[in-house]
């Protein structure tokens, strides 16, 4: 019996080694929450994610898109406890030190009636095909706020 479960813990060793080595984890986070809290703590964690080695990209609608606003509203520049940060200023970071790359969602600037000088730096337009591709590609998880 002791013999069986080592066996069966040796092999289960193996495999999750061999399914590790094939690559990264990718990771799409998807962010449509107003609330600066929720919106905050989707930035943690897609931070922290990165932080383990995953591959990322944030997807921003609806009222969260406002956060990739050159004129985002005070919700999304405000600090938030413990630390003081806020969602755009994390997304930023993230950003310029690993590589995020966010974009909004395809309808967001046509809704709101204008083009991407409106969005900050690095900021797209996604294109549905790709994230559609992205969201369901091998070893990719997807968080949704």
């Amino acid at each position: 019996m002791r013999k069986l479960a080592a066996s069966a813990l040796a092999l289960g060793l193996a495999f999750g080694t061999a399914a590790q080595a094939e690559g990264p984890n990718k990771l799409v986070t998807i962010l449509t929450a107003p609330e600066a809290q929720t919106q905050l703590m989707a930035m943690v964690l897609t931070m922290n994610a990165m932080a383990t080695g995953a591959q990322a990209e944030m997807l921003l609608c609806g009222p969260a898109a406002d956060i990739a606003l050159k004129e985002a509203p005070e919700s999304a520049t405000a600090g938030q406890p413990p630390k003081g940060a806020s969602p755009q200023g994390l997304m930023k970071m993230m950003m310029e030190k690993n590589g995020l790359k966010v974009q909004v969602c395809a309808i967001y600037l046509p809704g709101k009636g204008a083009d991407a000088s409106i969005l900050i730096d690095g900021v797209t337009a996604a294109a549905p095909d790709a994230m559609g591709a992205a969201i369901v590609a091998d070893d990719t998880s997807v968080m949704s706020f």
